[in-house]
């Protein structure tokens, strides 16, 4: 059963993200969170209010049918080819142990291509590239914990 002190450390890493909308679905509780005006509902059998004492981040109450936001997008400081990690959480370079990872060094993206995989209690967020260019360096090793903004690819845009 999700508790008041999950919601409320749920509502903290989104808050230190720059992540737009999650959504976390689990024991029949639906938990929907949007930034800037957006919606933390839940909803189920058993509906459970966000404590008031958790940072809500302004969100107002809202059905969970409105549309879905962008996908994260990966943190770049201009044309420099640095690439920081949009949230805080466990980095994974392959959408799942099975599968190749997205990218290595040489690889080419384009904007929007998915680089890697981000999972924060146990919601996993494909991060998509904010820059075309070629994969230098991947600063993070396969399941390493990262922090906001911490490196995680370096990517020559020529």
């Amino acid at each position: 059963m999700l508790k008041y002190s999950d919601v409320g450390e749920i509502l903290s890493l989104i808050d230190s993200s720059s992540c737009d909308e999650v959504i976390l679905e689990a024991e029949g509780i639906k938990l929907v969170v949007r930034r800037g005006g957006g919606a933390a509902s839940t909803g189920g059998p058993s509906p459970h209010p966000v404590p008031s004492g958790a940072p809500a981040s302004g969100a107002v109450a809202q059905p969970a049918a409105s549309p879905p936001a962008s996908p994260p997008k990966a943190r770049s400081t201009g044309g420099d080819g640095f690439i920081g990690a949009p949230m805080v959480g466990t980095f994974y370079r392959a959408p799942s142990p099975d599968d190749p990872p997205f990218v290595e060094i040489g690889s080419k993206v384009n904007v929007g291509d998915p680089i890697c995989v981000i999972e924060v209690m146990k919601l996993f967020t494909t991060v998509h590239s904010e820059m075309a260019g070629t994969i230098t360096q991947i600063g993070v090793d396969d399941a390493q914990l990262v922090e906001f903004g911490q490196m995680i690819f370096m990517i020559d845009p020529a």
